[in-house]
């Protein structure tokens, strides 16, 4: 397993997970040093699937072209 993601809190950490259950990609949370944050864990053959779904789910819906 690799870490994709380093989540702040446990909310965050559990919305990253969600987010790549729903495209597919398995991954669990690890502890972090830091007091709340979490490392999200994915396989390593999954790792560019998984930054992929991270930016293309997480990106705000307001693109708007500027020619």
């Amino acid at each position: 397993m690799v870490q994709v993601a380093l989540a702040g809190d446990v909310t965050e950490a559990e919305e990253l997970k969600e987010l790549l259950k729903a495209a597919g990609i398995e991954a669990t949370l690890e502890p972090e040093d830091e007091a709340d944050a979490l490392k999200v864990m994915v396989p390593e053959d999954s790792l560019e699937p998984a930054i992929d779904a991270i930016e293309a789910l997480s990106e705000p819906d307001d693109e708007t072209a500027v020619d």
